[in-house]
């Protein structure tokens, strides 16, 4: 496969639209002022909020390849019709082989950011906790989706992370809310259900990438809006730790 056929937006350019539009009126409220004490308690000072989210963003368009399942001979069933009698005929068929892909955007960024909140905050045990409640739940209710790869409904990572993370801290709600989302989505949705990629005739299987970038995305903004909600609880010092 070519390079460039790893480049590719995850999702239809009008539903990837909304996720600009969502990022844009972000910004705005970034800039008067209304998010950004929110975006301080998870440690992002504004410019930092906007960088990764514009890297989200722009990085969800690329793929960066690290293995390659091999073509794979399946029978399927054919049915053949002669004089009226219906006649079940195997058919082997050639699937072609699967590129695994990293996404930037969707992967890369959301883990390196989550590792730095676990360093910053000292989350291990709560992180690691909320990454296991998201990671089963995703993988659970993972789908694999022929011609695509492993989807998920898109709102399932999102109020997984929520619940989870105001059980297991209301200060550190926000910071949990993105390490336990991010993580728990790539590792329970994608990682986990690679043993099953193979056959589903998807050219590319991108972790974070199609089928998870969405929801992986909008945990990101709700851990902004968990900070906002949460803001009666105590304060984490944003302007002295804020990145």
């Amino acid at each position: 496969m070519h390079l460039s056929q790893f480049h590719y937006l995850p999702l239809t350019p009008p539903f990837f639209s909304l996720l600009v539009g969502v990022f844009i009126v972000l910004v705005a409220l970034i800039q008067i002022g209304v998010l950004r004490y929110a975006y301080l308690r998870i440690g992002l000072s504004p410019g930092a909020a906007f960088i990764l989210l514009l890297g989200a963003l722009i990085g969800s368009y690329f793929n960066v390849p690290i293995a390659e399942l091999p073509a794979q001979q399946v029978v399927s069933d054919r049915e053949v019709v002669y004089f009226g009698m219906r006649y079940a005929i195997p058919v082997l068929v050639q699937w072609p082989g699967t590129v695994i892909a990293v996404n930037v955007g969707g992967a890369v960024i959301p883990a390196v950011m989550s590792l730095y909140l676990l360093v910053k905050y000292r989350l291990w045990g709560p992180g690691l906790l909320a990454t296991a409640c998201v990671s089963f739940v995703c993988y659970m209710l993972a789908n694999p989706v022929r011609g695509l790869g492993i989807a998920e409904p898109v709102f399932v990572p999102s109020v997984t992370t929520a619940v989870v993370a105001l059980l297991l801290s209301r200060r550190y709600a926000a910071p949990l809310a993105y390490v336990g989302g991010s993580l728990g989505t790539l590792i329970g949705a994608d990682l986990l259900n690679l043993d099953k990629v193979q056959g589903l005739g998807a050219p590319v299987a991108s972790i974070g990438g199609a089928g998870t970038f969405d929801g992986i995305f909008l945990i990101g903004i709700l851990a902004v809006l968990i900070a906002s909600l949460s803001s009666w609880a105590d304060p984490v010092e944003p302007a002295r730790q804020a990145l």
